[in-house]
């Protein structure tokens, strides 16, 4: 069975990671997941990236270094969740299509009820700070 395409971004700012809570009636709701969709026929993953956050959260970002992808089999099919991390480029997000939106110390990622496939994502986001913060 082949995966679907599906980009997230993990927006910084100021040392903070941008979370989403799935809303009520929504597959997986109230888990905590980095927001995102699902890439179109022709489009870049960066231009869907783009595209879903204009209409998820109401602002723009950039589109910065990519993470390791990962597939994870939900009930209704497979999914290939490409993450980026990304910055804010103007506007402020908003929960548009959620029920929340969060501004987490990275550190406390462990403690929030992410979805199954994100929760890979910040396990590598956290090493890539760890990892960045030993060097410097």
């Amino acid at each position: 069975m082949s995966s679907i395409p599906v980009t997230c971004a993990l927006i910084e700012r100021d040392g903070e990671l941008l979370l989403a809570r799935r809303p009520e009636g929504k597959a997986m709701a109230g888990k905590w997941e980095f927001p995102g969709g699902k890439v179109n026929p022709e489009e870049s993953n960066e231009s869907c990236l783009r595209r879903e956050i204009e209409e998820e959260l109401g602002c723009q970002i950039s589109v910065g270094t990519a993470l390791s992808p990962v597939i994870h089999a939900y009930p209704g099919g497979n999914i290939l969740l490409i993450p980026f991390r990304c910055s804010l480029l103007s506007g402020e997000p908003q929960a548009l299509e959620h029920a929340e939106i969060r501004w987490l110390d990275p550190e406390h990622l462990p403690e929030m009820d992410l979805a199954e496939a994100d929760k890979p994502i910040a396990e590598e986001y956290r090493q890539i700070l760890d990892r960045d913060h030993g060097t410097s």
